[in-house]
């Protein structure tokens, strides 16, 4: 991976969590300080205490791609450490979908008329866990590569001892 392709994504990490911190913060002081100008059309209260768990799905998530690119940028991608962050990742997109099925759930009474649209976010929910699923196969993929990785430092020290 090339330098400036991770000081870009380093970037782009840094201005998304930030963003996202900065977000939860204004969340939580407008819920503790009693200044939420409900006016009984939505639940805001659920949906920003939804809101602010999902922000911290996607805190998660910005982390362990923080982490992996490190290991990328020094070599040490291909083992064992690296499925914590990708177990991380995975947990944070399935995360995420539950935090969407919530707030399909609390949308839902005010869809009465038009229940097409939960049906929608509930598909998209379901193409959230989807994603999840491709992650999960990119994980299959990693271990596939660890495991060729031991295996042929294995075969080069066998190597290393007959020459």
């Amino acid at each position: 991976m090339g330098m400036l392709a991770v000081r870009a994504l380093r970037a782009v990490l840094v201005v998304v969590l930030t963003g996202t911190v900065l977000v939860q913060a204004l969340m939580v002081w407008v819920l503790v300080s009693g200044n939420d100008p409900e006016d009984g059309s939505l639940p805001l209260t659920a949906l920003r205490l939804i809101t602010i768990l999902g922000l911290g799905t996607a805190q998660v998530a910005l982390v362990c791609v923080w982490r992996l690119v490190t290991m990328v940028r020094r070599g040490t991608v291909f083992s064992d450490a690296a499925f914590r962050y990708v177990n991380g990742i995975i947990g944070a997109i399935v995360g995420a979908a539950l935090v969407w099925f919530a707030v399909t759930a609390v949308n839902a009474p005010g869809q009465r008329e038009d229940p097409g649209v939960t049906l929608i976010m509930g598909g998209i929910g379901v193409a959230i866990l989807g994603v999840a699923l491709i992650v999960l196969v990119l994980r299959m993929l990693l271990e596939q590569a660890v495991a060729r990785d031991v295996e042929a430092a294995q075969m080069q020290a066998e190597l290393d001892e007959v020459i």
